[in-house]
């Protein structure tokens, strides 16, 4: 039998290893080297796998979206601004512009120097080198470097291409008048709308719609030209044109600062009105304001007095007492009253303004010696209800409806809350309040031949196109006959002639007809009487055809009291200029000459 060796082969030491076993010393310092290209060709094939898997994502599934997001880091959408409406008088001259303008801005994060960029903008601008360093340096995207840049100083800025500088287009609004009818026109705020008077009224009107440009911007922040652009043209705004007249509203507003200003009162009026159509040729009021630097004026003087204010007419609310008398058939012109000294009525005595004894004054005499009893006496004639429905119909407490902010109503107490005391005090002009255009309203309706037409201080509407809207047709209301009309203006040519309190208002050539008033002031500070007035002249030209109305307030004097004194002198410089702009002659006809006593008992 053989013999079998016991010796087994040796199997590789990589397939059999023993727990124990030694690890060689060549394996610790660089491994098995068929191991270690199979690790890393997998890690080869992983991040490759990895990679291939993001450029589909990127690519495949959110390129789309992220060429979107890249684009619109680089799009910047701009506003198209409207160009706003003028505001022009009735012969087409400018009361408001509005002339282009830029505002300088800055992307601060592509303003690498800073200190450059402000020193090439300083001269230009005016303004300090460092706090220009200060607004072109940070991290914001968007800050106003600057506002209101005319296009040229933009263009000399545009030259210099400085990196994320930019401008964005804006607008000034300019009065060239700069206090030239402030009251009416209004004025805009800092964002360019309407913040008073008839630009805050007709906002919608001057303001258009804007539109709006996207473009693609390149390194640095400039435009790419070629690059495609979506625009959305804007729609410029209408243009309104008033009824005013910036000639005669000059001369107005000038008249009535002067006298302002020399009997130290609180503030005046002046209405100038057209009675046949209702427009307002006029609207003036001292003090005023810059409509430029509406910011740097007082608030009260950046409203509209003559619309908002209101005060009791006192005697200048008489005319429409005696033209109820006279048209009710129960007085004329010559009728007789015997006015005592005193004349009490429930538990008050009335006197006139000067103490006196028995008068015996006609009704012309009772309107130009303004006597208050005399008026009282004659109310009586068709009592208490019949005059309140009067003044009523002579727009008393209604709106006139100029759709002008903060038009004032007035008021007349409803009959039925009259006391004993009111029927006399309203009838010669206390105890109810008007403004001054519803005041000067009042005596256009008597120069009218009794018809009022409601006013108006907006002649159209002008847009682009060349179409012009104008208003409807104003409201007319038959308040008095033609032939009481008549009458009750040859009694207030009575006022302005000899022995009346108006002499002040005479016009040589022209025959005038108006009436003065100085009615007890309300401090609207504690809503009583004070001691103070506001003096009034209301008076027509020429008085037998009459074509213009002009209606004077001086409130709270402390120089002088009275209307024929404070307010007459003031109505005669405006009429007579503007019956000259308006080439409105003398009629050529002699003035009434009405008795204002008569004799016996």
């Amino acid at each position: 039998m053989a013999h079998t060796s016991t010796r087994h082969r040796a199997e590789p030491r990589s397939r059999f290893k023993s727990p124990n076993a030694e690890v060689p010393v060549a394996n610790l310092q660089l491994g098995n080297p068929y191991r270690r290209g199979g690790i890393l060709t997998l890690v080869t094939v992983i991040v490759l796998t990895i990679f291939a898997a993001r450029l589909i994502d990127l690519q495949a599934v959110r390129g789309e979206s992220l060429a979107a997001a890249a684009l619109d880091q680089r799009l910047r959408t701009v506003p198209i601004l409207a160009g706003r409406g003028a505001i022009i008088d009735t012969n087409g001259e400018p009361l408001a512009v509005t002339m282009q303008a830029r505002n300088l801005t800055v992307d601060q994060t592509l303003v690498t120097d800073p200190t450059a960029v402000a020193i090439a903008l300083s001269p230009i601008l005016g303004l300090d080198i460092g706090e220009l360093i200060t607004r072109l340096t940070g991290e914001r995207k968007f800050v106003y470097v600057a506002k209101d840049l005319t296009p040229q100083t933009w263009r000399l800025i545009e030259a210099l291409r400085l990196p994320g500088v930019f401008s964005e287009e804006t607008a000034r609004r300019i009065y060239p008048g700069e206090d030239l009818g402030a009251n009416v026109i209004g004025f805009v705020g800092a964002d360019g709308v309407g913040a008073g008077g008839i630009e805050y009224a007709y906002e919608a009107v001057l303001a258009g719609t804007a539109g709006s440009i996207t473009f693609e911007r390149g390194p640095g922040g400039r435009v790419i030209p070629t690059a495609q652009r979506d625009q959305v043209d804007a729609t410029a705004g209408a243009s309104v044109q008033l009824t005013i007249n910036r000639d005669i509203q000059y001369v107005a507003q000038e008249a009535i600062a002067a006298q302002v200003a020399a009997s130290r009162a609180d503030s005046g009026t002046v209405v100038v009105l057209d009675p046949k159509t209702g427009q307002i040729l006029a609207l003036a009021e001292a003090p005023t304001f810059d409509a430029n630097r509406a910011g740097a004026s007082a608030a009260a003087n950046r409203g509209n007095r003559a619309l908002s204010s209101v005060y009791e007419p006192g005697s200048t609310s008489k005319v429409m007492t005696l033209a109820a008398v006279v048209d009710q058939g129960m007085a004329t012109p010559y009728s007789t009253f015997t006015v005592p000294s005193g004349l009490k009525r429930g538990d008050k005595v009335f006197h006139d303004s000067e103490p006196h004894g028995t008068l015996r004054l006609t009704l012309a005499g009772v309107m130009a010696k303004s006597s208050n009893m005399g008026t009282i006496l004659a109310a009586e004639r068709i009592g208490g209800r019949t005059l309140y429905e009067y003044l009523k119909k002579f727009g008393i407490g209604e709106k006139i409806g100029l759709n002008f902010p903060g038009e004032s109503p007035g008021k007349v107490p409803k009959y039925k809350d009259w006391s004993v005391t009111s029927f006399p005090t309203i009838a010669f002009g206390q105890g109810l309040s008007v403004n001054a255009v519803q005041a000067a309203s009042v005596y256009a309706t008597i120069a009218n031949d009794g018809v009022r037409v409601q006013p108006s201080l907006v002649a159209g509407v002008l847009h682009e196109d060349g179409l012009v809207e104008r208003p409807p047709a104003p409201t007319m209301t038959q308040v008095v006959s033609a032939e009481t009309a008549k009458q009750v203006r040859a009694m207030l040519e009575s006022v302005v002639g000899q022995g009346g309190t108006g002499v002040n208002a005479k016009i040589p050539g022209y025959r005038i007809g108006g009436k003065t008033g100085t009615a007890m002031y309300v401090d609207p500070a504690c809503g009583c009487y004070n001691g103070g007035v506001v003096a009034s002249f209301i008076g027509m030209a020429p008085a037998d055809n009459a074509q213009l109305v002009v209606a004077v307030s001086v409130v709270n004097p402390r120089i002088g009291r009275y209307g024929g004194e404070l307010a007459a002198p003031v109505f005669k410089e405006v009429m007579t200029y503007a019956l000259q702009t308006q080439r409105i002659p003398p009629t050529g006809t002699r003035s009434a000459n009405l008795a204002l006593t008569f004799s016996g008992g």
